[in-house]
């Protein structure tokens, strides 16, 4: 079994001390989530998640805490790795913990260490149900080498506030209960206990950058700095608390943006350009960070000319800034975020051979034919261009030329479905106001795709 192992020492004063503070600690910072149904361990084996589980599993035995559980992912990148869920589940079942190992896909052609975080982040998320909770052992060594590691890499607030005690992850939250905890206190709890975990070998890399700032950096700060570690945690709390307020400033910013859109079915995440605009642009920077956050990967502070740019474009145009998530489109006097299948071109729609039932259309949600179904084949098409119709008292109209007249966002016109009866255009989806004679009083209603549909 891979792993290092401690003889148990003779219990001393101070490790003693050390423990019964780390449960009462770890109580406290789980206070919030006693009632949550469910507590799942994010386990890799080694030393923090190693104590984690074990300080849970003790805790268990003597108080009233939600169903426990652990979660080992496995990325396949390491032969020796390919022993460690043995080694877990031994671990859990010499607690009575119930383990699943998740197996993941690293993608090799990105940073292997990003790919690797978010494959595995991917797999917890999946495995959240409503409403549980994931706990992970990061402590509060982690947190200052990821302020560093930050700094280095010029990030601005947000990013320099390092990692939050807790977030929402998948259907349930990401808890770090040990971030005020330091790696010393977890050594000394694991000798206390004689523990045994998994010494990962690529934790000894330094081409890593985070195992050059643990190997080869912070051991430096020791003699002229020896509260370097506790230093940083604490700078990190104090913008934490910054970036808190920034984003109470951008929440009252957005309020006047988020009046309701023209078209009440084009449900995408939007907002009025005008209140943003009247805003310096400092502020219109936080204000769009803290609306895109939960939507796409940010850009840093040297990536924001793609939003100049937007809010530049002269005013018949329908500018785009494309970034990590997907990209926001100026139209109609709003930005509109569009991600998944917003951003592929659907496929052609199938024949409609029973219009009493909805049809769904590729890449591009359903259709529903609210009215009496007319005997004769339909078909649904998108514009190729050209098309006219004819409405009550206003003779034969260019659909292009009316659209026009809507202000319809042009990112929706190529995937706006049309009803045909033969060559007949008999309905545009959404739009009663345009009904053709031909339509009879008959309203086609179009489901638009989710932000998410058809992505793996």
């Amino acid at each position: 079994m891979p792993g290092r192992s401690f003889a148990r020492p003779g219990r001393l004063p101070f490790e003693a001390a050390a423990s019964m503070n780390l449960e009462t600690r770890l109580l406290a910072a789980l206070a919030p989530w006693r009632s949550a149904p469910a507590w799942q361990v994010a386990f890799s084996g080694g030393l923090d998640s190693s104590v984690l589980l074990h300080l849970l599993a003790r805790l268990a035995e003597r108080e009233a805490l939600p169903a426990l559980s652990a979660i080992h992912v496995h990325h396949g990148l390491q032969t020796v790795a390919d022993a460690w869920p043995a080694h877990c589940q031994a671990f859990c079942s010499a607690l009575g913990v119930a383990l699943r190992v998740s197996r993941v896909q690293v993608d090799s052609r990105a940073s292997l260490e990003r790919a690797a975080r978010e494959a595995r982040y991917r797999a917890f998320a999946e495995g959240l149900g409503e409403g549980e909770v994931l706990l992970v052992a990061q402590h509060r060594d982690d947190q200052a080498e990821t302020l560093l590691l930050r700094l280095l890499r010029g990030a601005g607030v947000r990013g320099l506030a390092a990692m939050p005690a807790s977030r929402a992850l998948g259907r349930g939250q990401l808890v770090r209960p040990l971030l005020e905890v330091p790696r010393r206190e977890l050594e000394a709890y694991a000798r206390q206990h004689g523990l045994s975990w998994i010494e990962d070998p690529s934790n000894a890399d330094g081409r890593f950058a985070r195992n050059h700032l643990r190997h080869a950096v912070f051991p430096q700060f020791d003699g002229h700095w020896p509260q370097a570690v506790q230093s940083l945690a604490r700078s990190a709390a104090h913008l934490r608390e910054a970036q808190a307020l920034l984003d109470e400033r951008a929440i009252e910013d957005l309020e006047a943006a988020k009046s309701p859109a023209p078209f009440a079915w084009l449900t995408l995440p939007s907002l009025a350009l005008a209140p943003l605009l009247a805003l310096s642009p400092a502020r219109q920077r936080n204000a769009l960070r803290y609306w895109l956050a939960p939507l796409t990967p940010l850009p840093d502070s040297d990536h924001w000319a793609g939003w100049e740019d937007l809010c530049g474009a002269a005013l018949d145009a329908s500018p785009v800034w494309r970034l990590g998530g997907g990209e926001l489109h100026r139209a109609a006097g709003r930005i509109w975020w569009l991600s998944g299948d917003w951003l592929r071109v659907p496929l052609e729609p199938p024949a409609w051979t029973d219009p009493s039932t909805p049809l769904q259309l590729p890449g591009n949600g359903c259709l529903e034919w609210r009215a009496t179904a007319p005997c004769d084949p339909l078909r649904v098409r998108y514009r190729q261009g050209g098309e006219r119709l004819e409405g009550p008292g206003r003779g034969h109209r260019d659909l292009k030329r009316l659209l026009n007249e809507m202000a319809l966002p042009a990112f929706v016109r190529g995937r706006l479905p049309l009803l045909y009866r033969g060559d007949e255009l008999l309905a545009v989806a959404n739009l009663p106001a345009l009904a053709p004679r031909a339509s009879q009083g008959g309203e086609l209603i179009w489901t638009l795709p989710t932000s998410d549909q058809g992505l793996s």
